[in-house]
């Protein structure tokens, strides 16, 4: 696959943003490596199929499709690149997750490869085959270019063989590499290889009696009956444990870049130098923070705590999930319901910026990362935030209703003009229902900020039907500015004729008309609503209706 450029080449070189970062030490370590600038670039992403498909897995895929855009255009498009999406399904089941339904079917696999446990949910032939095709419909759905692969089928087609008799070849090796990481019972049981019991289909973890590299072959003892068995280490007989399996994958199907949790760190470390022993060569990559739930407390699939990729898509694009996965990689940070509001306008933000931008800025700017370096003209004129707090005053719970003050504060606009804004007014709704409305807390006013509200709806009784945002923005200062309690002599260039306004008066207006800490812009509202609307809004805020309603 190949990308034309966007820039010139000159900007190219001053390129700041982390995937060129990326890229270019991905170029470094194939300069060093033998064959390293004929090669197909092999770039991986790896996911455990033990539970329900996360934001964090769908994170790693957009995170290394943009580092593989990145060495693209880096190199001109000449170098042909794949992206293999990996999902470890020969695992052995450990444990049921919590947030699936029948627990007991699951129960009665344990320690079953995962595409031999049952589907829980009753669609697939597997548990696996469920995760799998849930993870790769949202994949699909967003356009990635990658290719599947599944664990199962690579060891069982013999894709692995040759690089699993290595590994048998260089089994004392390994065992050097690993053991001193491990405590005393660990140890004693642990080998590179799980066989798959023919007896019973679990994964067993036992130490292996005999090797016999020449034949293929490793000997254990059955935990069930004491009775010896022989058992070829090809044709999907066995598994690798994690880490020694993740070396596997790296050395047979070449991989160049991984990333990887900063949780794994240790994991790339120990791997990375069993492939070596196998005669192979790491990738590179990056380990990137941990996402966290509303708690502080990581994401977990087993737990289902966070969010999932459905949840974000129900109230924001998928371009503002990309967006932030695309900040700040390697800081931790909360994935819940509330970081969704300002996702989606910094994306319009950046958005608007990128025609205003040169070449260097253009590359540097998350959205030509998000959008493969064709980002869509930037044609949405309210915010968000401002389409919130427009459903808070106006009770919308539908899209049409939110339609209706659009149209009038943008003329020549309409969900077929512009679908974006569409779908931002569907989103407003269905977040403002769920998450906005059963928090909202109105207060009363008292007499100073009932004094203050009745003098801002007769400024604004006075002001023009089609005065800007700019000039209601301005009445609502000039108001704030004539009560003491929200003059501020310290604001910049305040004097005490014109005094500034301090934020108290803002948080009044938010806290009486919205019911909310925090808000939008009011002179932009008060466009957006409507001023007889909003002296409306004014009015039942002030005879106690608002507070009544909650």
């Amino acid at each position: 696959m190949s990308s034309p450029l966007p820039a010139p080449t000159s900007a190219l070189a001053d390129a700041k943003a982390w995937p060129f970062e990326e890229a270019r030490r991905l170029i470094k370590r194939l300069e060093k490596i033998k064959d390293g600038e004929e090669k197909a670039v092999i770039f991986e992403t790896g996911y455990g199929p033990s539970g329900l498909p996360h934001i964090g897995t769908f994170g790693e895929v957009a995170r290394t499709s943009m580092v593989r855009h990145a060495f693209e255009l880096l190199t001109e498009g000449k170098r042909p690149t794949r992206l293999i999406c990996f999902s470890d399904d020969m695992d052995g089941l450990r444990k049921v997750p919590s947030n699936v339904p029948n627990q007991e079917l699951l129960h009665a696999s344990l320690e079953k490869p995962l595409t031999n446990v049952p589907d829980p949910f009753g669609k697939f032939e597997s548990f696996a085959h469920h995760n799998n095709a849930m993870l790769r419909d949202f994949l699909d759905r967003f356009g990635f270019s990658y290719e599947f692969m599944s664990a199962t089928e690579a060891y069982k087609s013999g894709r692995f063989d040759e690089t699993l008799l290595k590994m048998l070849h260089a089994y004392d090796k390994v065992m050097e590499i690993i053991l001193p990481t491990l405590g005393p019972e660990r140890r004693a049981t642990y080998s590179p290889f799980l066989p798959i019991s023919p007896r019973t289909g679990k994964v067993l973890q036992v130490p292996m009696v005999e090797r016999h590299p020449r034949k293929g072959t490793i000997v254990y003892i059955d935990p069930d009956t004491g009775e010896k068995v022989e058992t070829a280490v090809t044709g999907g007989a066995v598994k690798c444990q994690w880490k020694a399996d993740w070396a596997l994958r790296w050395t047979a199907l070449g991989v160049d870049y991984e990333m990887a949790g900063k949780d794994l760190i240790d994991s790339v470390l120990l791997s990375s130098r069993i492939c070596k022993a196998l005669g192979g060569t790491p990738p590179e990559g990056f380990n990137y923070e941990l996402f966290l739930d509303d708690r502080g407390e990581k994401i977990s699939k087993s737990k289902g705590n966070g969010l999932t990729i459905d949840e974000w898509l129900k109230y924001a694009s998928p371009e503002s999930l990309a967006l932030f996965m695309f900040q700040k990689p390697k800081t931790a940070k909360r994935l819940y319901f509330d970081v969704i509001p300002r996702a989606v306008d910094e994306y319009l933000q950046l958005l608007s910026a990128y025609g205003r931008q040169d070449d260097k800025g253009k590359l540097d700017n998350a959205v030509w990362h998000i959008h493969d370096g064709n980002p869509p003209p930037a044609n949405v004129p309210i915010t968000f935030a401002l389409l919130l707090n427009l459903v808070a005053a106006s009770n919308a719970d539908d899209k049409e209703v939110l339609w209706g003050f659009i149209r009038r504060h943008v003329k020549g606009v309409s969900p077929e003009t512009h679908p974006l804004l569409d779908e931002m007014a569907g989103y407003a709704v269905r977040y403002y229902a769920d998450f906005v409305k059963p928090r909202k807390k109105y207060r009363p006013a008292d007499d100073v900020e009932t004094a203050a509200l009745r003098k801002l709806s007769d400024t604004l009784a006075a002001a023009s039907p089609n005065a800007t945002a700019e000039e209601l923005q301005g009445l609502v200062y000039d108001v704030g500015r004539s009560v003491p309690r929200y003059q501020d002599l310290n604001a910049k260039g305040a004097t005490p004729e014109r005094p500034g306004v301090s934020n108290a008066w803002f948080n009044a207006i938010y806290e009486v008309l919205l019911g909310e800490e925090k808000g939008p812009r009011f002179g932009s509202f008060i466009e957006l609503y409507g001023i007889n609307e909003t002296r409306a809004l004014i009015d039942r805020a002030l005879a106690g209706e608002l507070t009544k309603a909650t």
